[in-house]
């Protein structure tokens, strides 16, 4: 498919036409007066033909300038023809091709003023045309340049812009997910309570009112805390200056109260804390050894309901090691889980330079799912 000729363009070969005229007009009005009528007669008709064919010179270069060499056999009216033909030549193809059809040209015009020049002034013409023609090969290699050089600027520009929308599709991509592990991470665990002591509530048809009043408490205690996060988490989207501050992530300090509320809805939980409590440890780092603890007790209660879970945290090699060990139950909750925490978690920790195992392992008296994690801890 050829580019479109814009308007613009039609412009410079209009300009081109009216300058190959203006030379043969020239060249006619020095004509000697003895010439004959039909001799002039060709002379104007192979210059006009020359002109109109600049108008095709941007579709077929080549061809118009050598097509434009022929009639320059006979006369020199088609000089101005001729050279907007180089220049087309030289602006539109290679240089080779260009020298070449200078050359065509410059033995055309040898040939003519070997028949019609005589004497000294030949060699003096020769030099004059040659001089002539190198302008607007000259001209043509500049423009052709200066077009190339646009172009890469352009096609840079246009790579750039679409790598640009690409990061910044990616980004967008990253910050969802983070969202989502925020939110799965941060709302699984609250909304898990709630569910199960709501399936206390229906299957304890005979409890008394302290204990509907206790498990109604905790019901409540956990959908206000799933809103604190979630609020949290949505505090993120917000842009204006106005949003109230989010409050602090969760953090080791923060696990005593998650084991304290497992512990209260019904999970026997044995839970061991070795790590330094007066050490100064990175928020992220504290923060990802309580999502651990967090997914871990989530998943025990969603897939082992009433099987007891043992917590474990303690300094090995340098790193903190949390483990957390469920019996492998005989009856699942009935809260529907999204099989992607597990996921989540093993890319928070490895963009933290931690690693996640899990699954599931012969104990010393029955088979038990373990939940294990290294992470880097500050010596």
């Amino acid at each position: 498919m050829r580019p479109s000729i814009g308007r613009r363009d039609r412009c410079w070969d209009i300009g081109g036409i009216v300058l190959a005229l203006a030379v043969s007009a020239l060249v006619v009005a020095e004509l000697p007066e003895s010439m004959s009528g039909p001799r002039i007669a060709l002379v104007v008709t192979l210059s006009l033909a020359s002109a109109a064919s600049l108008w095709w010179r941007r579709r077929w270069p080549v061809a118009i300038a050598l097509v434009i060499a022929v009639p320059m056999l006979v006369t020199d009216a088609v000089g101005g023809a001729g050279l907007v033909g180089l220049y087309t030549v030289a602006s539109r193809r290679s240089w080779r091709m260009a020298i070449t059809v200078a050359a065509v040209h410059l033995i055309v015009s040898a040939f003519w003023l070997k028949v019609f020049e005589s004497g000294q002034s030949f060699y003096a013409t020769l030099i004059l045309s040659v001089a002539l023609s190198s302008i607007p090969i000259a001209w043509g290699m500049v423009v052709k340049a200066r077009r190339e050089v646009i172009d890469s600027l352009r096609d840079r520009a246009d790579k750039a812009e679409a790598a640009a929308l690409e990061r910044a599709d990616r980004v967008r991509g990253q910050e969802r997910e983070r969202i989502a592990r925020e939110m799965h991470d941060a709302l699984a665990h609250r909304i898990s309570m709630v569910s199960l002591h709501a399936g206390a509530l229906e299957v304890r048809a005979d409890a008394d009112r302290a204990e509907i009043e206790a498990i109604a408490g905790t019901i409540r205690a956990s959908a206000h805390g799933a809103l604190d996060d979630l609020r949290e988490i949505l505090g993120v989207l917000r842009s204006d200056e106005d949003s109230p501050p989010m409050r602090p992530g969760s953090s080791v300090a923060d696990i005593p109260g998650l084991i304290d509320e497992i512990r209260a809805a019904g999970v026997r939980v044995e839970f061991e804390d070795t790590l330094s409590s007066d050490r100064r440890v990175p928020a992220t780092s504290s923060r990802n050894v309580f999502r651990v603890v967090q997914e871990g007790l989530t998943n025990a209660r969603k897939h082992a309901a009433g099987s007891d879970v043992s917590v474990r945290m303690w300094i090995e090699g340098g790193d903190a090691r949390v483990s957390v060990t469920n019996a492998l139950g005989t009856r699942a909750s009935d809260v529907p889980g999204s099989h992607s925490g597990l996921i989540g978690l093993t890319e928070r920790l490895t963009l933290s330079g931690g690693r996640l195992e899990h699954g599931v392992r012969a104990g010393a008296e029955s088979t038990v799912y373990v939940l294990d994690a290294w992470l880097p801890w500050p010596a």
